[in-house]
């Protein structure tokens, strides 16, 4: 009864929106905003049942207030409470452009290729080996690699599209070897290594659970954007020599989830900048600003 009630007030609300005068428009709208997530329903029927475009823009507008609201709510909980959960992460972060997104769909389809991996492991491999096995399903079997053409794209940057396409950028298929290897309890970690982000294998048997790793633990890095190749310390000091950057201790320690989130909202805002969508930007900065 009460969701009925919910409802017809909704209802009643949303059918005031043609309302002229600015200023009684404005309370309706808050009105409507204050229900929240469970209003974008029945907004959306009204928006298919318009013929005004600007009802239609209201209506566009309000629903994309209340997903914006409702992400912010997702990522404080995600920060506070779920941080060690990456795939939930990347989720929330692409549902900022794709609000629809159902996190079933995108496990679903992330448990086959973590199946696929653990039949050809055994508890035998080296720690090298377990990683030639990952690389193999992950970049031969299934295809994915990064997308050399177009590093930039925001089609790059979602995990849905990533799934899809089987192309990401340095960061995303870096990102997506991290949640398969952690699922099947393979201790690998971003670095966050300016303009290119790299792995890191770590020793499992000093690996702290509770703990990001630091630079001793690392046995080797990977490559996510060159199909998961192997790779020394020594790598990374040329790399960064050769960038004339100071040293620092972050471009060769394991860095935690919300650097990684973090890293792809920049990632995201830098995609935006080049489309010239100062809206989206400051959305984006917005979302940042909570990590």
């Amino acid at each position: 009864m009460a969701d009925s009630n919910v409802n017809s007030e909704l209802e009643a609300l949303i059918s005031l929106l043609d309302e002229p005068s600015v200023p009684v428009f404005d309370k309706i709208r808050k009105k409507i905003l204050g229900y929240g997530i469970q209003a974008v329903p029945l907004l959306e029927k009204a928006w298919d049942n318009s013929f005004n475009d600007n009802i239609q823009e209201r209506i566009e507008e309000i629903i994309h207030s209340i997903q914006q609201a409702n992400l912010k709510t997702e990522l404080i909980e995600w920060k506070k409470n779920e941080r060690v959960n990456l795939l939930k992460g990347f989720y929330i972060a692409s549902k900022y452009s794709y609000p629809d997104l159902k996190l079933g769909d995108i496990e679903e389809k992330i448990e086959k290729i973590t199946r696929d991996i653990w039949l050809e492991l055994n508890d035998n491999l080296t720690a090298l080996e377990k990683m030639k096995v990952i690389n193999h399903i992950f970049f031969d079997i299934y295809g994915f690699a990064g997308n050399k053409s177009n590093v930039d794209s925001p089609q790059t940057l979602f995990v849905n599209n990533i799934l899809e396409s089987k192309k990401g950028n340095h960061l995303t298929i870096g990102m997506m070897l991290i949640i398969l290897s952690q699922k099947l309890g393979i201790p690998v970690y971003g670095v966050n290594l300016p303009q290119h982000f790299i792995l890191a294998y770590v020793d499992e048997i000093q690996e702290n659970r509770f703990t990001t790793p630091n630079e001793n633990e690392v046995l080797f890095y990977i490559n996510p954007f060159n199909k998961g190749a192997v790779f020394t310390k020594r790598e990374i000091e040329v790399f960064i020599k050769h960038l004339k950057l100071k040293p620092a201790a972050s471009f060769y320690e394991p860095c935690d989830n919300i650097s990684i989130i973090k890293r792809l909202f920049d990632n995201i805002i830098q995609s935006y900048k080049q489309l010239g969508n100062a809206d989206r930007i400051a959305e984006l900065k917005s979302l940042t600003e909570i990590l």
